[in-house]
């Protein structure tokens, strides 16, 4: 007997490993069940009774065997023949104690175009696995020979009669041809046997390939999701929520990690559904241990460690404002932003303070987003460590947390180069996992995803991809190599920057250069560009040019940034003025500032003996 209660599963074909590390890292993340897919049974040395003990003890059940391939439509001889392997896998399906076989629709070149005729063949195959209380999903591949949506697949389940003959929908053989899923509507849920998702990115190519090498837990890619779940719920469906997801990356990568992303993907779908979806399927698909939380006011300070970035923030005009009490952290200030300067060896952005009115409540919505704890050895604020391993701090605004470092000297001032705040905050993360992260950062924060960007850097194709809150107070830029990079240029791996505000960037400039702050200087040729592509005035782009500022425009307005040169080989900063509701980051400024940074770096590298 099905539970009415919502199931989470994976297919095998998911996770990388032996069957064994599948299941195992299946379970650990908390999936109900799993579908096994062919190859992982052939190529297990367990028997498949040995493979549903293993699967009890995990807590799984296997809810869905697949595939069968090109079974319907075919001629007499081949039809048998058909009949007699779909009997084989019955039998194993029956040690497995899998009950639910996955039939995709025919690829054959011995299969006809004739509803009639696969109708006829699904019937007699649905009546040999009803006898044995299995059931037959049908499934139209999105490059079926001649079946190959959603809705000529329910027109022939429909003929085929048949009480153990239903449908699988796969949203990205449904979504992937563009269909209106507005049909979707008039399946009786009862006849929907199974449901597998899977994201995928907008790409123009052979959808055989786009499905095979390219599709993402949901959430990371570009397909409506949310939608396409809450319309199959409507119907009634009381099977699984599966994830069926085939990704060169994810084949290759720690299977328990990946579990992990995958359902973090599906508590994420879940609320989404839970909020939009239709009205009948809320309650159903609603998280309850997922809480919300108010927008986040903003960042209340960004850790630092590197060996001794002190030099550089105070020709930058911070200033040093206390001490922790009990940790090798100093705070330092200048108007409201805030670097918490953690000693150390490791150069990199350790910790992002975010200030919440409810810092438990967001840090218990990340961890039931399967992000871990942070010892209490680091903070004392409720803490997390995103998949990337950076910390979230989650503080309240009114800056209670400060009272662990020493207070500053009545009438210090902290505002001396015209920094006002933080603005974002850049990480470049691994190729591998840049998906997730990107999601996970969303969702914990309550951020919104804003335009992708590709741009091609002195290295290679870089694509970036940032998300901020509905107020701006918080953004996050990810940026990843879209392939991985040789190893002959001087390394800066993974680099990450901090970006500060001013209200008026010539100003800082200015005043940071009296500092002997160091920073970047941009070629000639940039100017000549800007030139050319904006008709600056004269006297202003002589400005920019003679303090390195870097320009863009958008249709809001415009933008200043300059940058600093590397702490070492990582970290650096930003300062950028944003004017008339510039929304951007300067994605198109990018190329420049490497390579100036890659040029500063060769001229000053230590002398080969």
């Amino acid at each position: 007997m099905r539970s009415p209660e919502l199931r989470l599963d994976i297919a095998t074909v998911c996770l990388s490993g032996t069957l064994d590390d599948k299941l195992a890292a299946a379970a650990a993340a908390g999936f109900d069940g799993v579908e096994i897919f062919e190859n992982d049974l052939l190529v297990s040395t367990w028997a498949p009774r040995e493979i549903r003990a293993r699967c009890g003890d995990l807590g799984l059940s296997i809810d869905l065997y697949q595939p069968f391939r090109d079974f319907e439509a075919v001629p007499p001889d081949v039809f048998e023949a058909n009949l007699r392997r779909a009997e084989r896998k019955f039998d194993v399906m029956q040690q497995l104690g899998a009950d639910t076989m996955l039939v995709c629709s025919s690829v054959s070149p011995d299969a006809v175009d004739d509803d009639d005729l696969a109708a006829e063949q699904l019937h007699e195959l649905a009546s040999r696995a009803g006898e044995r209380g299995i059931r037959i999903a049908y499934e139209a591949l999105a490059w079926g020979r001649f079946v190959n949506t959603y809705e000529h697949s329910w027109r022939i389940v429909r003929r085929g009669d048949h009480p153990a003959l239903g449908l699988c929908l796969d949203s990205f053989h449904v979504l992937s041809k563009g269909s209106d899923i507005a049909g979707i509507r008039v399946i009786p849920g009862a006849k929907i046997f199974f449901l597998q998702l899977a994201d995928a990115p907008k790409l123009r190519m052979d959808v055989l390939q786009w499905s095979r090498h390219h599709r993402l837990f949901p959430g990371q890619g570009a397909f409506d999701l949310s939608t396409f779940v809450g319309t199959v719920a409507a119907t009634g469906y009381a099977g699984p929520l599966s994830l069926e997801v085939f990704n060169d990356v994810f084949r290759q990568s720690d299977p328990a990690r990946t579990a992990a992303d995958a359902m973090r993907s599906l508590v994420i779908l879940r609320e989404d559904v839970s909020n939009t979806g239709p009205v009948q399927v809320r309650e159903r698909m609603r998280v309850a241990d997922l809480s919300t939380v108010s927008a986040p006011a903003g960042y209340a300070f960004v850790e630092l460690a590197a060996p001794a970035p002190a030099g550089i923030l105070a020709a930058m005009g911070f200033v040093h404002i206390g001490q922790h009490n009990t940790r090798p952290i100093q705070l330092w200030q200048q108007g409201d932003a805030r670097v918490a300067v953690r000693a150390g060896v490791s150069e990199r952005i350790g910790a992002l303070g975010v200030a919440t009115s409810e810092p438990l409540v967001a840090a218990q919505r990340a961890k039931r987003l399967l992000a871990s704890g942070m010892s209490d050895v680091d903070y004392d604020d409720p803490a997390v460590t995103a998949p990337d391993g950076v910390g979230i701090v989650f503080v309240r605004p009114e800056g209670d947390w400060m009272a662990d470092f020493t207070p500053p000297e009545p009438g210090m001032v902290v505002n001396t180069c015209g920094i006002t705040g933080i603005d974002h905050i850049s990480l470049t993360e691994p190729f591998d996992d840049f998906d997730q992260i990107a999601l996970f950062y969303r969702a914990a924060l309550g951020l919104e995803p804003e335009p992708e960007a590709e741009f091609a850097a002195p290295f290679g194709l870089i694509r970036s991809r940032s998300a901020s809150d509905r107020d701006r107070r918080i953004r996050i830029a990810l940026n990843v190599a879209t392939l991985r990079r040789g190893h002959w240029a001087p390394a800066v791996l993974d680099p990450q920057h901090i970006a500060f505000t001013s209200d008026d960037v010539v100003t800082t400039a200015m005043a940071m250069r009296a500092l002997g702050a160091p920073l970047l200087d941009i070629p000639g040729n940039y100017y000549d560009d800007l030139d050319a592509r904006f008709a600056l005035p004269p006297e202003r782009l002589d400005l920019l040019r003679s303090y390195s500022l870097l320009y863009d425009r958008d249709e809001h307005g415009e933008f200043l940034h300059f940058y600093t040169h590397m702490l070492g080989s990582r970290v650096f900063f930003e300062v950028v003025q944003r004017i008339d509701g510039y929304a951007g980051y300067g994605v198109v400024n990018s190329p420049v500032r490497m390579a100036a940074h890659r040029q500063f770096r060769l001229a000053n590298a230590p002398a080969r003996e």
